[in-house]
């Protein structure tokens, strides 16, 4: 069976490596799938969550900030601004960022605090998301 190799870093380090049969991104234009021997892709990833569907059929999950995805014939790399991995997910911490974040945007006076808010709250919605998603499936 044909497999690709996966490997997902962040600026915190190594988030994970290994084999599988596919891999599913978020990237800016809409999820993509990759499976071995997709064509070269080089693509800007939103926040949301990086699936990799192992040769033995289990499926990992992985929170992304948004990064760079590249993509080789048999080699799948995630450069991620910053990622977490489905076992250290919490909920809670992803609600308090996502309050924190509307906060931000609602006392926001320039354009830039603007800006920057509101990718912070895209942020902490995607990974309050992903939280309720793992809960839900563990649940």
């Amino acid at each position: 069976m044909a497999q690709l190799q996966v490997d997902i870093v962040s600026a915190e380090g190594h988030i994970h490596k290994g084999e599988a049969a596919m891999v599913f991104a978020p990237a800016e234009m809409g999820e993509v799938g990759i499976a071995p021997r997709h064509s070269p892709l080089l693509t800007r990833l939103k926040p949301g969550t990086v699936r990799v569907r192992t040769t033995s059929g289990q499926e990992l999950a992985f929170f992304v900030t948004g990064g760079i995805l590249e993509v080789q014939p048999h080699l799948v790399t995630v450069l991620a601004d910053s990622a977490l991995h489905s076992k250290d997910a919490d909920e809670a911490a992803a609600l308090k960022a996502k309050q924190e974040a509307e906060e931000k945007l609602a006392g926001a006076k320039t354009s830039t605090d603007l800006a920057k808010a509101q990718q912070e709250l895209v942020e902490a919605a995607a990974r309050l998301e992903f939280a309720r998603k793992l809960h839900n499936i563990t649940h």
